[in-house]
């Protein structure tokens, strides 16, 4: 321990996984802000760190699994079906699947349904009811259970990055607890952001709809760098922080 803390290699290592964790934690707080928004008031504070409180045991949880956990990215069958080649003879896409690519693809897929229920919801005057529903009527127990599940496949996510970043365990365990942290820290203004800004709901929904498709290229094997998400996430996020700017304004002169 003496080491690592007088390395500056660790504390390098420390911080870049630090800040990718809190980058990976950006999806996750999203996604609790939007379902939090749905219940009455009084339960948002519970719901918030309940939910926050379970990413981080479930990610202290994978992190005390390692070896398990890296063992999820080994082949558990292949479909043996021979798919189109890219431009430079690759295969398009995967057909042997891990356990790590079966729950990213099942995390897409239900953050898909979700996000685009959501959105229907939002269009609809009227819209059906769902096991899932998070109305404001919606309970607790209902929100908890679609935060356990997509906290599942973020939690994943963001061992296997540290894992593939750093060997040390100690690392990887502070820089999980600064990255939560910093996530419950934020999540009341997020979410008071969201619930006060009704046009940054279905920015917020979009986004979960193109992080869930994007989960699924991964289970496929088609990564897509995150980069290019992150720098579409804030060049959007830019342009409705204009438009709501020029809304004022305009409600200013009015």
């Amino acid at each position: 321990m003496i080491d690592l803390l007088t390395s500056p290699e660790a504390w390098a290592a420390f911080a870049a996984l630090a800040t990718m964790e809190i980058v990976l934690g950006i999806d996750n707080l999203i996604f609790i802000s939007i379902v939090v928004n749905k219940l009455p008031a009084h339960q948002q504070p519970n719901a918030r760190r309940i939910g926050i409180g379970l990413a981080l045991v479930m990610r202290l949880v994978l992190l005390s699994m390692i070896a398990w956990l890296v063992a999820l990215t080994t082949p558990v069958f292949d479909l043996g079906i021979t798919g189109p080649l890219g431009a430079h003879g690759e295969p398009t896409f995967e057909t042997a699947f891990s356990w790590r690519d079966l729950i990213l693809i099942a995390g897409g897929i239900f953050l898909v349904w979700k996000a685009t229920t959501e959105i229907q919801q939002k269009v609809q005057p009227q819209p059906a009811e769902t096991v899932f529903s998070t109305k404001a009527t919606a309970g607790l127990a209902a929100v908890i259970v679609q935060i356990i599940l997509l906290d599942t496949v973020f939690s994943v996510d963001s061992i296997l990055t540290a894992v593939g970043m750093t060997n040390h365990l100690p690392i990887m365990i502070a820089a999980v607890i600064i990255a939560v942290g910093v996530m419950f820290w934020a999540s009341g203004p997020v979410t008071r952001f969201v619930h006060d800004n009704p046009t940054i709901v279905m920015l917020a929904l979009a986004f979960l709809l193109m992080i869930g498709m994007v989960l699924i290229a991964d289970g496929f094997g088609r990564h897509i760098p995150k980069g290019y998400i992150y720098a579409a996430m804030a060049f959007s996020a830019f342009v409705e922080s204009l438009n709501m700017l020029a809304r004022k304004r305009a409600a200013r002169v009015a």
